[in-house]
């Protein structure tokens, strides 16, 4: 298995040498980057007779400009783009009749339905993929994005840059979204066991999920007893998705690229000797290629060849937001301008406040936000392996992770006041065997600054209308991403009581680290991490941390010593 460096260094050998006309190298990025664009496509449009078409559009159009491609680390989040256009481009061309001759319900399985059978989901993941059908066109099209997002395959830089909108306005439209999924999930659980008077209305109702019946529904829902009692713990939609596997593209699904539509004899006359040229004649070889379940045949055409019966799985290739973590390869967007993100050596005679971890149960300041980090320092990392794989979910009590190993890792916290509000009892690092640092905290934000724009109350520890969740007293505010690095082994403790939050962790990198802190959001007012690691003795180590084992991890004192 590939080391995340070894994975980021792959795909950028791999875009450079399809850049350069070799087949074999745009096979495998073709094959390894299509189940997400399927996924996009096929959730925006909830599996309209045109997926296949806008896939295709999609796919033929990052092959024709990838020569145009400056920065490999680019290339995901510039895919998305492309796909999202095709989507709108799509959505404006199609007419009312044109939707109409679509198979009706029942007779074809839309993307939902396809979601539900292909990952074999089960009670409130099934509500969540069934309620998709209700949402409009375009609040599906940022759904697409947003589950993927959720489901660790995008970054929240990558959706806002796709829908081409400020990571700020983007917050705004997910909540938006979430809220009309919620209802939609109501609805979902009421048509399920409809009382008399639900099923009385649905009688004049034919069948198709839209916003006129989504209001109607939602109506009636909120003033019935039966309908509106869920009998049951309702889970937040974010955390459903955590993890969900990336929908397998049909066997039989098949890609025909010549290039812009040309057949392959007009487009040899017209291709000079650049980009398009040496992929035309890669393409037009006999020989075939077989990659990642992806099949390339002479004249170009892709081939899907995974079997109905395979297990559904996400093919090995494919380049997930978990396999280059946040600030890795395939971050969203260009790399920021020399004035926007500053090298560390520029950084670092920026003054700063006392570090934190001088007195590990006091509270540190944020800095401000447009003030650089200090320079990161590099210690020696041979890789670490965890017990959850390579992207660990922890949102209950008691879930855990064991690290082992020599180098970085990632926590990135999911806060959810609206859901349980009040104190929040830490995770905890217990049965410490060598060394544990905090080197680094990131993401873009401390969890209590603010994250709307319509709200001055709201934080991501919550807002006026929610609750807000409260950390322990002494404890350091932690920011959406934060860095430690292992020599040795430890276990990590999801210890949640009263307040609702999880964690996902993943073994990452120094680039990853460095790359995170210092770039800042993508749009709108400035926020780089903050650099903890002194690259001496001195590096703080996490608040509950322990050499011990105890019964109870949620035991933990505060001010650890180790």
């Amino acid at each position: 298995m590939r080391t995340y460096a070894e994975a980021g260094r792959h795909w950028r050998a791999t875009i450079a040498d399809a850049q350069a006309g070799d087949r074999r190298a745009l096979d495998e990025l073709v094959a390894g980057w299509l189940p997400l664009v399927y996924n996009i496509v096929g959730r925006a449009l909830n599996g309209h007779a045109d997926v296949d078409d806008v896939v295709q559009e999609t796919m033929l159009r990052a092959v024709d400009n990838l020569g145009s491609l400056r920065d490999p680390d680019s290339f995901r989040s510039w895919l998305v783009a492309i796909a999202m256009r095709q989507i709108r481009d799509r959505a404006r061309r199609r007419t009312p009749q044109r939707l109409d001759e679509s198979v009706p319900p029942g007779e074809a399985a839309d993307f939902a339905e396809l979601t539900v059978l292909r990952l074999q989901l089960e009670g409130q993941r099934r509500e969540v993929a069934e309620a998709a059908r209700w949402l409009d066109d375009e609040d599906r099209q940022l759904l697409s994005l947003w589950w993927l997002e959720v489901a660790g395959e995008l970054t929240r830089r990558e959706l806002a840059a796709a829908v081409g909108i400020s990571r700020q306005h983007a917050a705004v439209r997910v909540q938006r979204v979430k809220e009309r999924l919620e209802v939609s999930r109501g609805i979902v659980r009421a048509l399920d066991g409809a009382c008399p008077d639900l099923r009385e209305l649905t009688t004049r109702w034919n069948g198709r999920p839209d916003s006129v019946w989504r209001k109607r529904l939602a109506r009636h829902i909120r003033g019935c007893g039966y309908c509106g009692d869920t009998r049951e713990s309702v889970v937040p939609a974010e955390r459903l998705l955590v993890g969900i596997a990336l929908v397998p593209v049909p066997a039989g699904f098949t890609i025909s690229l010549a290039l812009g539509g040309k057949t392959a004899a007009a487009a040899t006359g017209a291709a000079s000797a650049g980009w398009s040229a040496k992929v035309l004649t890669a393409l037009t070889k006999p020989a075939v290629a077989v990659t990642a379940g992806a099949t390339l045949v002479a004249g170009g055409a892709y081939v899907v060849v995974q079997t109905p019966d395979d297990p559904p799985a996400r093919a090995a290739v494919v380049p997930t937001a978990a396999s280059t973590p946040a600030g890795a390869p395939f971050s969203p967007g260009p790399a920021p301008s020399r004035s926007a993100s500053p090298s560390p050596s520029a950084s670092a005679s920026v003054p700063r406040t006392a570090r934190y971890g001088s007195a590990v149960d006091a509270v540190d300041s944020a800095p401000d936000p447009d003030t650089p980090p200090a320079a990161l320092p590099r210690r020696p990392a041979a890789g670490v392996t965890s017990s959850g794989g390579a992207h660990a979910t922890m949102n209950h009590r008691g879930d855990g992770v064991t690290l082992s190993g020599q180098g970085y890792v990632l926590v990135r916290w999911q806060i959810s006041p609206q859901y349980r509000s009040g104190g929040l009892v830490m995770p905890s690092w217990t049965g410490l065997k060598g060394k544990l640092f905090h080197v680094a905290s990131g993401g873009g934000r401390r969890m209590d600054d603010p994250v709307s724009a319509t709200d001055t109350t709201a934080t991501g520890m919550g807002s006026t209308t929610t609750g807000y969740i409260v950390l322990p007293s002494g404890t350091q505010q932690m920011w959406q991403n934060e860095y430690f690095y292992l020599a040795g082994s430890v276990t990590l403790t999801v210890n949640e009581r009263g307040a609702d939050y999880g964690l996902n962790v993943f073994p990452t990198t120094w680039d990853a680290v460095e790359k995170d802190v210092t770039s800042g959001p993508g749009q709108g007012a400035g926020r780089y991490g903050l650099v903890r690691d002194t690259g001496e003795d001195d590096t703080p180590v996490p608040q509950y941390v322990t050499r011990e084992t105890p019964a109870d991890p949620a035991t933990v004192p505060q001010a650890s010593r180790v």
